[in-house]
């Protein structure tokens, strides 16, 4: 029988999105499904909904929820980690001190002090995973969603966990911009590589033929509000008709992936000061207003439409790979994993998003060769800080804390040396409940 260890299965609306798509494929409708969280009332919750899953879709899945880690890892074949450490508690923290210093995050997951914080936290709570995967359950494969993606992935594959990081953003990316072009479904395909949320759309094909000049085209005639898409787009989600993405692309000649609103954080340009913030994001995505506003109510109703429609897997890669390795049927995903030479001008051993064959043999990596020099360059800066973070956690150095937070591109470029270590120490003394100890 095939094992699940779902870690954070407590957390809102995600875990029971990915129990529907497991419970989409035959192949997995018969499986174990361990629902880990060390929050019993969340775990008791989601147990519930996913049991009235289970019994919807008339399958045969165990579902086993436990607080207890290590019973959870004890003979899994599949480890999808997709916590929160420190919940959002520990996140308030993370956006609104920052605010206090002039460094305003709308998300705060993958760089920024925000990264920082979220990273030490995490990588706290994978080392948990990463030992008993190793003495419980050592030929598991770690399928993670937690962020921010590249730091942990970086660290689990580190330590010596098979480990394939999973984001949507490349594949929201390319549906978007094939409906700002105006292509259909099948006719297009893509390409794309770099690091988590700062992938590049390296091919864009319609038909078979290279279409970036007519991509870059349509693109900016979106953002001037002289085109619209063939297909619906989140325009709030998107930001400001993608401006950011777009100046991104002008300058680099590449789209990069994630949102607009993501990107603003990751560059020194666009959320300096209010004014810049407005001129390309009009209407504020602001995440932690938006996780304030989840309710138990809502993860009601989502798991009665879920119950209620068809099984069907959704697009997010997880139960796809399970299904790919358990009955061998070959797939491509995208997925985050070790850079063994697979971008040869990014370093070795840093965490990279690029294509990946899944089939009976796991999770396989394709070789890229070198990114556009503006690409890599731009990865190399965010490479650097999440190398800093990564080795903060494992010597415990507060000094590299502070390192890692002036490496920050937008941070650096709004605050002296001083502020920041002012303002990582106050983080550190906040966030203490979470996190390794790093000295008074």
């Amino acid at each position: 029988m095939t094992k699940v260890a779902l870690v954070g299965a407590g957390g809102y609306e995600f875990p029971l999105r990915l129990m529907n798509d497991f419970l989409a494929f035959p192949s997995l409708q018969d499986a174990a499904y361990a629902l880990m969280d060390i929050d019993p009332a969340a775990l008791t919750r989601a147990d519930r909904l996913i049991r009235r899953l289970v019994q919807a879709r008339r399958v045969p899945a165990r579902v086993e929820p436990t607080t207890d880690l290590r019973k959870a890892l004890s003979g899994a074949d599949f480890v999808v980690t997709c916590f929160q450490a420190g919940g959002r508690e520990a996140y308030a923290h993370d956006m609104e001190i920052p605010r206090r210093y002039g460094i305003d995050q709308t998300v705060g997951d993958t760089l920024g002090p925000g990264g920082v914080f979220r990273g030490l936290r995490s990588m706290r709570a994978l080392d948990d995973v990463v030992r008993g995967m190793a003495e419980l359950c050592p030929d598991a494969l770690l399928l993670n969603y937690a962020n921010p993606m590249s730091v942990n992935c970086w660290f689990a594959s580190a330590a010596g966990a098979r480990t394939a990081g999973l984001c949507h953003s490349v594949r929201h990316t390319a549906d978007e911009l094939a409906a700002i072009l105006g292509y259909r479904p099948g006719d297009w395909s893509f390409r794309a590589a770099g690091i988590n949320h700062q992938a590049w759309m390296l091919e864009f094909r319609h038909r078979g033929v290279d279409v970036r000049a007519e991509l870059a085209a349509a693109v900016n005639a979106y953002r001037r509000g002289d085109r619209e898409p063939a297909e619906p787009i989140d325009e709030w989600y998107a930001g400001g008709r993608e401006a950011v993405r777009t100046e991104i692309l002008n300058l680099t000649g590449y789209f990069p992936t994630e949102s607009s609103h993501h990107a603003s954080e990751y560059y020194p340009h666009f959320r300096r000061t209010p004014a810049d913030v407005a001129g390309h994001l009009p209407r504020r995505w602001d995440y932690l207003e938006i996780t304030g506003a989840q309710t138990d109510t809502d993860q009601e109703l989502l798991a009665e439409r879920l119950a209620a429609g068809e099984p069907e897997a959704g697009e997010e890669y997880a139960a796809w790979i399970a299904d790919s390795i358990v009955t061998d049927t070959p797939r491509t995903v995208y997925g985050n994993v070790p850079n063994t030479g697979l971008i040869t001008n990014l370093p070795d051993g840093c965490c990279v998003e690029v294509p990946c064959l899944v089939d009976g043999s796991g999770v396989q990596p394709t070789h890229v060769g070198r990114l556009p020099s503006a690409c890599a360059g731009i990865n190399l800066a965010s490479i650097g800080f999440q190398g800093c973070v990564v080795d903060a956690y494992r010597q415990r150095s507060r000094d590299l804390v502070y390192a890692a937070v002036s490496l920050d591109r937008l941070t650096g470029s709004l605050l002296g040396l001083d502020q920041i270590r002012a303002m990582t120490d106050e983080l550190i003394e906040a966030e203490r409940p979470w996190l390794p100890d790093f000295g008074g």
